[in-house]
């Protein structure tokens, strides 16, 4: 025993040797809780469990940190089929003593057993329904649910005296008495068990009297008694006659009363338990076949998905493809090359085959290795200046003839070559304006006025702005 304060050994004195602390009090509180503890022990022994758990909840009421008297009840509650309120008991004991405690076998007995786990969680689930079954006044399939339970767990006693009730309350005494006498073999003095036991047996316990006394009274009257002299004579009583026709009349009456109990009480509780049976049965197959479907359609969705997927790749790499399977991007870039260092005064064929490279190629460089856009910007500088120039003359000629439709897209060309190239902009501005893209015209005259500004084509855009707003 150690001391509450310091936690040092105390002696025999009502007073810690190390911190002078009064413990006497603190010491019979110790010497109670161990007295209660060895009754409960001493009771589990002969199998009193109710006894015990009385006796071990004694114990920790006096000291609740008694690891022994914890451990103790929670196999006390296993023995009895209480699994949950046996691992929560040799919890707290782990949680009280981390180390050197044989609650970490008990817990580990039941948790590293999978198999285990799944029992006793069947065995909680079908325990609960069977009482809602109880409650729902569904006596039949309550019956059916706890037989269930047992077979899972034969030590459960709730199970079995709730089982023994509703055999009470269907009159099947001898069924209820068997039960009643299982939890009897577990718990021998619970009192729940014995108050169900003593109504059985004034139920079936009458009735052998009741048979005795017919039997004394049947012999009294078979037999003659009278006094002769000092003798006592018994003469038996001649059969009367019937008697045999009687006997043989009330037993077909009996035998028709047993096919009648059978046929109406008996018959029908089967016929319902069979088909509970298959009403469950049926809802497994049912939830297992929506489980099935979910699958299935969780699996199509993914195929749909997957199909999409392959689609879209699909028309990109046909995109990127030629038709030699050659990426016609690298191919144009390489034909741009070779025309550039074959014939360096064709800038136009240059620019032709740079104008086939995909756009979004250009201009997504992580889609491209670094010596393709370094190859592609080169021929671009090289070339953009002369090609915009170009572009410019055809479409600022086009413009001239008020051919816009040709001029815009030249002009456009121009500008994407040579992005320092105002006029171009400008009169791409021009082009949109009076051929009647006003939205495009004002997109282009604002960025004039950005690119270029305090220049004259970047006053003559702001007027120009003013005009296609006042005309709006």
């Amino acid at each position: 025993m150690i001391c509450y304060q310091c936690g040092c050994t105390l002696s025999e004195h009502d007073f810690c040797t190390n911190c002078g602390a009064d413990v006497a009090l603190y010491k019979k509180i110790i010497y109670i809780s161990n007295r209660f503890y060895n009754e409960g022990l001493e009771r589990a022994n002969v199998r009193d469990l109710t006894g015990a758990i009385t006796s071990l909840r004694q114990s920790l009421k006096f000291n609740k940190n008694n690891v022994e008297a914890r451990n103790l009840l929670g196999l006390v509650y296993f023995e009895t089929g209480e699994v949950v309120a046996a691992l929560s008991e040799w919890v707290i004991s782990k949680n009280l003593r981390p180390k050197k405690n044989i609650a970490d076998d008990y817990i580990n007995m039941i948790q590293t057993n999978q198999n285990r786990l799944d029992i006793i969680n069947q065995t909680i689930k079908k325990y609960n329904q069977a009482l809602t079954y109880c409650n729902q006044d569904s006596l039949d399939l309550a019956v059916i649910q706890l037989k269930k339970v047992l077979s899972l767990n034969p030590k459960f006693i709730r199970a079995h005296q709730l089982l023994a009730l509703l055999y009470i309350n269907s009159e099947e005494w001898e069924r209820a008495k068997r039960e009643l006498t299982k939890c009897s073999e577990i718990d021998t003095n619970n009192t729940v068990t014995q108050r169900y036991l003593k109504e059985v047996d004034e139920m079936l316990l009458p009735e052998d009297g009741v048979k005795q006394s017919q039997r004394k009274k049947q012999k009294s009257e078979d037999i003659v008694k009278y006094q002769s002299g000092n003798e006592t004579i018994i003469q038996p009583v001649n059969i009367r006659e019937g008697k045999g026709v009687t006997s043989l009349l009330n037993l077909g009456i009996g035998i028709i009363i047993g096919i009648a109990i059978a046929v109406f009480l008996i018959l029908p509780a089967r016929i319902q338990a069979s088909r509970a049976d298959i009403d469950e049965e049926l809802r497994k197959v049912g939830e297992q076949s929506d489980a099935k479907t979910a699958t299935i359609d969780e699996l199509q969705l993914q195929v749909n998905e997957l199909t999409k997927a392959n689609g879209d790749l699909q028309q990109n790499l046909e995109a990127y493809l030629g038709t030699d399977g050659q990426l016609r991007s690298v191919e144009s870039l390489l034909k741009a090359a070779d025309a550039y260092l074959t014939n360096p005064e064709e800038i136009t064929v240059v620019a032709d085959y740079l104008e086939e490279i995909a756009p979004e190629e250009n201009e997504d460089a992580g889609e491209n290795s670094e010596s393709f856009e370094n190859l592609y910007h080169t021929l671009l500088a090289l070339v953009g200046p002369s090609v915009a120039q170009a572009y410019y003359d055809d479409g600022y000629e086009a413009y001239r003839q008020e051919n816009y439709e040709d001029a815009i897209p030249n002009l456009e060309k121009a500008f994407k070559y040579d992005a320092a190239n105002g006029d171009a902009l400008y009169n791409l501005a021009n082009s949109y304006y009076r051929n009647g893209q006003e939205e495009q015209a004002q997109a282009a005259y604002r960025q004039v006025m950005e690119l270029f500004p305090g220049t004259e084509k970047a006053r003559k855009a702001e007027a120009f702005l003013e005009e296609i707003g006042s005309e709006d």
